[in-house]
């Protein structure tokens, strides 16, 4: 299987120095063309001995500060990152032929961010939210399924459900973008980003070999 690359060019005189605007722009773009959940992303952890998992969340929240999203503290990726802050994300928009990658380190959201958050899900989610012990073996679907059940009878229709205990939100603050255009004959456009130095805002901008 092989796709030719051509439906654009990624030059650096077309971005702009802050790689958040950049991203802005380039999501506002994925949502405009019609790309099925353009906010989904992967998210790459790493264990305390340095396994890897990875698996797609979507981005709920960006900001200055950087990229955010909502998940069980008590997964696997909770872990890892309790274990090892340092994260990755990948952007896949495969059909406007682009990627974007960032390298970072996620902290906990404060409750009142998470509570905030958790208080606008749809009433299935936040329900669903209680229901999974996320990563957790289950029986079978029918367990899971009760477990839900018991959960809806404990907040009927109409009463506010609460944040769980173990319910949370994590940010990412980037240290390193790239932005990927696919090109032909695979001489695809990199456009890399780089913190002059940890503790600021100004960015380097590297055009990367393919």
């Amino acid at each position: 299987m092989r796709q030719t690359y051509g439906l654009g060019e990624l030059l650096e005189s077309q971005v702009d120095p802050d790689p958040i605007v950049q991203f802005r722009t380039w999501l506002a773009q994925a949502t405009e063309a019609g790309l099925p959940e353009p906010n989904a992303m992967v998210l790459a952890t790493a264990d305390a001995d340095g396994r890897p998992s990875a698996r797609t969340v979507l981005l709920k929240g960006l900001d200055e500060r950087g990229f955010v999203f909502f998940t069980n503290q008590q997964s696997r990726k909770a872990d890892d990152l309790a274990a090892n802050p340092h994260c990755a994300l990948v952007f896949p928009w495969h059909a406007m032929e682009r990627q974007v990658r960032i390298e970072g380190s996620a902290t906990k959201l404060p409750g009142d961010e998470v509570d905030a958050y958790f208080v606008n899900r749809p009433r299935e989610s936040q329900l669903g939210a209680w229901a999974s012990q996320q990563s957790q073996p289950v029986a079978s679907r029918e367990e899971l399924d009760l477990q839900y059940a018991s959960y809806e009878r404990q907040w009927p229709e109409g009463t506010e459900i609460s944040t769980p205990y173990f319910w949370g939100g994590y940010l990412v603050r980037p240290e390193a973008f790239e932005f990927w255009q696919g090109r032909t004959g695979r001489l695809h456009d990199r456009l890399a980003y780089r913190r002059t130095n940890s503790s600021s805002d100004d960015w380097e901008l590297l055009r990367l070999q393919p």
